[in-house]
């Protein structure tokens, strides 16, 4: 299948969700993952919009009676940057992970900005 769209996993933030998580977990985030970056149109039942929060995004995945949540931002048309994940307790996403990938999305944006103008 071909990619739509290519995942970047800045810097350890969703490694640092992804290795605290079990075999099965895992496999269910890879094949969510994978959706992500081969269908022309995400289900919404993987994947939406953060409410109040413009270009903040969470891939959504279901695992037995587990949610778990992964924030994400585009760049550049069809870069997806993954950022931090969490497992979700109440109907509510907590405000402390939402402001943690405000400032994951703000660093990223921020050293890209920073590296271009470091080559002009």
């Amino acid at each position: 299948m071909d990619q739509v769209r290519k995942l970047v996993f800045f810097k350890n933030y969703f490694y640092e969700f992804f290795d605290l998580q079990k075999d099965n977990v895992k496999e269910k985030i890879d094949y969510v993952l994978f959706l992500v970056a081969t269908v022309k149109r995400i289900p919404k039942k993987f994947f939406s919009d953060i409410e109040g929060e413009p270009g903040l995004f969470e891939i959504k995945i279901e695992f037995e009676s587990n949610i778990y949540r992964i924030f994400c931002c585009f760049d550049a048309g069809n870069l997806v940057i993954l950022m931090n994940g969490f497992q979700k307790k109440s109907q509510k996403t907590p405000k402390q992970a939402i402001e943690k990938a405000k400032r994951i999305k703000k660093e990223y944006f921020y050293l890209k900005e920073n590296k271009n103008e470091s080559k002009k």
